[in-house]
C-alpha cells in the first residue's frame, strides 16, 4: 500500500487572509504547496488528506482539492478548538487552535496506513518525498518506528533575517535522541551560527540535521498521540495559548523509550516566506527550477 501524505493546512486561512491571497509564488500562478503535492505523486504517494478550518472548506475544494482529485484520492478534515476528547470543554477565552500534533490526530478516522507530515507553506524539494515515501512503505505493519527528514541547517537559512529550527542530535543508529529550538539562526562570516542560552554566539557544522515539520508515522502514533493530549490538557487547558506540538509528542515517545525516530539526510534545500522579503527569491528559485526542466509549466 502507498503511503499517506496529511498536510497541515488549518493556519491557513488565517495566515493568508483567506484562501483567496493563498500566494501564487510559480510561473502560472502555483502555489508552495502546488510543488509538494506534485513532488509527493512522483515520489511514490498514493493518497492526499488535508487538515483544514471548518470555515473555509467550499473555498478550499473549489480552489484547491479540484486541482488535484483527477491525479489522487484526497481527503479532508477539520480541526477546530472544540475538537477536545470527552470530558473536556474548551474554554470561553481561547483562541489559537491546539497545535500541530492536535491537527495531527484530527486524521486518525481517514489514515490506516504509514503517513507524512507536512506544513502546507513549506518547499520541502523532490528528493525529501521520495526519501521519506520510500521509507515509509518499508514501515508497512510495523509499529513504534517512526521517522523525519532532517535538513542540513545550512541549507534552510534564510538571506532576509534570522530563522528558528530544531537542531537535531542522533546516536550511532542515526536514530533522533533530541531535538533543541535555536533561534536567531543565520549566516556569520561564512559560518551557521545561533545565540545559546547564554546569549552567546555559538556554530554549528552547515550539514547539521534539523527539523522542518517533515515527519513519517505508522497509525500507532494516533493511539499515543491521544493519551498524551488527555494528560496535555489537564494541566494545560485554562493556559489561552499552550499548544500540543509534535516535536514534544515525539521526545516524551522517545525519552520513555516507547519509539524510535530515524532522521533521514536530505540532499534537498528547503525555502519558504518566513518573512515578506523572502518572496521575490522564493519566485525566482521556482522559475528557475521550472527553467532546469525539474519541473512542468503549468504544474497540473
Amino acid at each position: 500500500m502507498k503511503p499517506t501524505l496529511f498536510v497541515l493546512a488549518a493556519g491557513m486561512g488565517s495566515r493568508y487572509g483567506g484562501l483567496k491571497q493563498l500566494d501564487g509564488v510559480g510561473p502560472n500562478g502555483e502555489t508552495i504547496m502546488d510543488y509538494s503535492i506534485y513532488d509527493a505523486i512522483e515520489g511514490g504517494f498514493g493518497k492526499i488528506v488535508f487538515v483544514i478550518r471548518k470555515d473555509f472548506e467550499e473555498d478550499f475544494r473549489s480552489k484547491i482539492i479540484s486541482k488535484y482529485e483527477n491525479h489522487l484520492p484526497v481527503e479532508i478534515c477539520f480541526q477546530g478548538i472544540e475538537n477536545l476528547p470527552e470530558g473536556f470543554v474548551c474554554p470561553k477565552e481561547r483562541q489559537k487552535p491546539w497545535g500541530t500534533n492536535h491537527a495531527v490526530l484530527m486524521g486518525k478516522e481517514l489514515i490506516k496506513e504509514p503517513f507524512a507530515v507536512i506544513n502546507a507553506d513549506d518547499f520541502y524539494g523532490k528528493e525529501s518525498f521520495k526519501i521519506l515515501a520510500d521509507k515509509l512503505i518499508e514501515l508497512e505493519g510495523k509499529t513504534k518506528e517512526y521517522c523525519m527528514v532532517g535538513y542540513r541547517v545550512g541549507n534552510t537559512l534564510s538571506e532576509s533575517g534570522t530563522v528558528s529550527r530544531g537542531v537535531c542530535s542522533t546516536d550511532e543508529k542515526l536514530h533522533l535522541t533530541t531535538v533543541v529550538e535555536r533561534t536567531a539562526i543565520c549566516r556569520i562570516d561564512g559560518k551557521v551560527s545561533y545565540k545559546d542560552e547564554n546569549g552567546e554566539l555559538a556554530t554549528l557544522e552547515d550539514n547539521t540535521p534539523v527539523s522542518m515539520n517533515m515527519w513519517g508515522f505508522t497509525p500507532d502514533y494516533f493511539e499515543y498521540s491521544e493519551q498524551e493530549f488527555i494528560a496535555f490538557l489537564k494541566k494545560e487547558l485554562n493556559t489561552p495559548k499552550s499548544e500540543y506540538f509534535i516535536p514534544s509528542m515525539v521526545n516524551k515517545l522517545i525519552s520513555e523509550g516507547t519509539c524510535t525516530c530515524e532522521v533521514l539526510d536530505t540532499p534537498s534545500s528547503w525555502f519558504g516566506v518566513t518573512y515578506a522579503e523572502d518572496r521575490p527569491t522564493v519566485v525566482a528559485k521556482l522559475q528557475q527550477l521550472v527553467d532546469d526542466k525539474i519541473y512542468p509549466s503549468p504544474l497540473f
